[in-house]
């Protein structure tokens, strides 16, 4: 994948709240068997780590799911919310487990690939999830420990957004005043995130 000009591994030693708006605009790209496909990074959470109740790794949970947390920035973090799979992006420094969740992308190649993956031709709703987007691109807990450097599941340069909007994370309702924290960012106005939020304010 020549064309694809991938993110040096110094890319993700930001610190994790920058980090997370600076993959908006980047592409996630995934190869399988079956072909390429890939979509524009257009929503974000940040956990971060112990002191954030919402985050798997608050204090400094240490298990077999959230080891890879407490190793260096850029690599995959999967986990399986009943169904589904979600990906993350390790974040942080060493043994300081934080973590981005990609929420939404905009769907980029092989979107043929992803509508047959996920069984619509809704393209305003085939990424728009965390779970969608792991379908459509064929991420899998085969992903999880992966560097985001390299093949088979990677994160390249992109398009820098126009204008980034932030806000409460979502879904996380029993995590006392975590839920409060503005640590959700999406590409303003882009029709693939995942929910679109009143009251969000612009960077």
């Amino acid at each position: 994948m020549d064309y694809f000009q991938t993110l040096s591994t110094d890319f993700f030693q930001q610190p994790t709240l920058k980090l997370a708006q600076s993959l908006l605009g980047c592409v996630l790209v995934k190869e399988t068997a079956e072909g390429i496909a890939s979509g524009y990074i257009v929503e974000t959470e940040a956990y971060m780590g112990p002191e954030d109740r919402a985050a798997h790794s608050y204090n400094n949970r240490r298990t077999k799911r959230t080891e890879v947390m407490f190793g260096e920035a850029g690599f995959v973090y999967t986990y399986k919310m009943h169904t589904h799979t979600l990906v993350n992006v390790v974040s942080g420094p060493l043994e300081k487990p934080e973590a981005i969740l990609i929420r939404a992308v905009e769907p980029y190649i092989g979107i043929d690939l992803m509508q047959k993956r996920r069984g619509t031709d809704n393209l305003k709703n085939l990424t728009s999830g965390p779970g969608k987007l792991t379908k459509a691109l064929g991420i899998t807990m085969d992903d999880y420990g992966h560097s985001f450097s390299k093949p088979p599941l990677f994160i390249v340069q992109g398009k820098v957004p126009n204008k980034i909007s932030v806000g409460p994370r979502i879904g996380i309702d029993n995590t006392g005043e975590a839920k409060e924290y503005p640590w959700r960012f999406w590409v303003t106005g882009n029709p693939f995130v995942s929910r679109h939020q009143k009251g969000g304010t612009s960077k």
